[in-house]
């Protein structure tokens, strides 16, 4: 079969995007996978031929759709319609998508639920900008290789299907529920099978709600999917309208944490959104820990019981005794003896009390730092840091090296706490990833040279702490990456969330 495309692999779009993979083609439209030769990184590139009837719609989507900051819809780069190439440059994204998820069965509804509420908070940021989605299929709710939720598609799938509405927000709220019809039940609520999951079954004309489809589903989990896109079995519930009001009906539930899950090297491709690549690493399910053996059955008891466990409790008590006596003898060597090493070992009690009487302190605002750069790295995305939600997330952009592409020494986060803090310790919750070198500087300037350096952390990952080696305090807060983890080949800084620790009062 000979290709519809004008393009071919090898072919540059805007002197940086170079076309490697085919990934699939579909009226005149082709989505391959692409190398960014300027930052070394994947990207999924869209092209379009003379024939293809809706490219002005798709392009001025895709433009629109880069403004938005929500990290867990994907990125569009660039977009552009000339008479030469037209073509649509968005994030390459790897990971699973639901149908994937859904492989071996229905999720665990916690799971269903945090996946589903991440991607109507998602796309209630995207319907603050008038986007919307309005063909939501499991294919497009992707749980990445980085452990974080993707929404594939807004705006710009709509515009390639020439699909409108004037219900858009009710159309993607209903979608919101089906997805969650899906993760709950494994089933699709639709006339016909849908990427691969069988039909919803039906009673008497009208699907069946999650409950009567799979044992254990929780009561305000069916609820919540009846009154997203099961008119008919709402029975006087109101029904939920837009993203927004389905992301509050599952706002109190279990998000998906970032957890290290081992991947192959070499994941394979698989399909895609028709705007977005995505990669399908085909994971090692986590084997269940054994059960615990079941407790002895207790016996009755008698006279020999009895005396059994008066002698097992005589000895307890001896033992008792005698472990009381050799720690009073131990502590009574540590206070006799302040230069010996006893005195040094209660050290950590002071240290733990003092931690545990800490208070958080909530900073007023954060911004990307990059004095030695440009001056800003995704602002945009900084307030994710401190939203209190570790599922979102702030990280750098992308270099080519883990020296920051040996472009400048440093780049980071930085807090302004409102006011002048003592700090006792600063925790950061960053990717698993190891390789990140991070340091805490502390000062009341925001001025990358009135700021202290008060503690350094090499190879660091996942949940960080960062503490002072000696007082510390000021308005500003910044987490300085100096060298930077891999990630698919790429190279970035990740902080999900940043807690900041002040000492109590006394």
């Amino acid at each position: 079969m000979s290709s519809t495309s004008a393009v071919e692999p090898g072919t540059r779009l805007a002197e940086r995007f170079r076309l490697e993979d085919r990934v699939s083609e579909s009226e005149g439209a082709t989505l391959w996978k692409a190398i960014d030769e300027i930052l070394a990184r994947p990207v999924a590139v869209h092209t379009f031929d003379s024939s293809f009837p809706r490219v002005h719609e798709v392009v001025t989507a895709a433009r629109a759709a880069s403004r938005l900051t929500d990290p867990r819809l994907t990125q569009v780069f660039d977009a552009a319609e000339d008479e030469k190439a037209s073509y649509v440059v968005s994030e390459w994204v790897t990971g699973e998508t639901l149908t994937d998820l859904l492989a071996s069965g229905p999720l665990e509804p916690d799971r269903a639920a945090g996946l589903v509420a991440e991607a109507a908070e998602a796309l209630a940021h995207a319907h603050e900008a008038q986007l919307h989605h309005l063909c939501l299929q499991p294919s497009h709710l992707v749980w990445t290789t980085g452990n974080t939720v993707k929404v594939l598609g807004v705006a710009v799938d709509a515009a390639m299907y020439g699909l409108t509405t004037d219900q858009p927000a009710l159309d993607d709220a209903e979608g919101l529920g089906r997805l969650l019809y899906a993760g709950l039940t494994g089933h699709w609520p639709g006339d016909e099978e849908e990427g691969g999951l069988p039909a919803a079954p039906m009673i008497d004309g009208h699907f069946c709600t999650p409950r009567q489809v799979t044992a254990g589903v929780p009561g305000y989990l069916d609820a919540v999917t009846v009154r997203a896109c099961l008119p008919e079995s709402r029975r006087g519930q109101s029904p939920l309208t837009t993203p927004s009001e389905v992301a509050e009906s599952l706002a109190d539930v279990a998000r998906p944490m970032p957890i290290p899950i081992s991947y192959p090297s070499t994941p394979a491709v698989a399909s895609a959104s028709h705007t977005e690549g995505l990669d399908i690493a085909h994971r090692h399910k986590a084997s269940a820990p054994p059960p615990l053996p079941p407790a002895p059955p207790r016996r009755p008891s008698n006279g020999g019981g009895s005396t059994l466990n008066r002698v097992l409790m005589t000895l307890v008590v001896l033992l008792v005794i005698a472990a009381v006596g050799v720690g009073a003898w131990t502590i009574g060597r540590s206070l006799g003896s302040p230069t010996s090493p006893g005195t040094a070992s209660a050290e950590p009690t002071t240290s733990a009390s003092a931690s545990a009487a800490a208070e958080t302190v909530k900073p007023d605002k954060a911004r990307g730092f990059d004095p030695l750069g440009d001056g800003d790295e995704k602002s945009d995305m900084a307030k994710l840091a401190i939203d209190g939600k570790p599922s979102t997330l702030w990280k750098t952009e992308t270099y080519t090296s883990a020296d920051l592409g040996r472009l400048k020494d440093g780049v980071g986060l930085l807090l302004d706490m409102g006011k002048s803090v003592q700090i006792s310790d600063v925790v950061a919750t960053l990717s698993d990833a190891p390789g990140a070198n991070v340091e805490l500087k502390v000062g009341d300037s925001a001025d990358l040279d009135s700021l202290k350096t008060v503690a350094t952390k090499k190879n660091a990952a996942g949940k960080t702490t960062l503490t002072p080696d000696q007082a510390a305090s000021g308005q500003y807060v910044l987490i300085w990456f100096t060298r930077v983890p891999t990630d698919a080949g790429t190279f970035h800084g990740t902080i999900y969330e940043v807690v900041v620790h002040s000492p109590g009062s006394a």
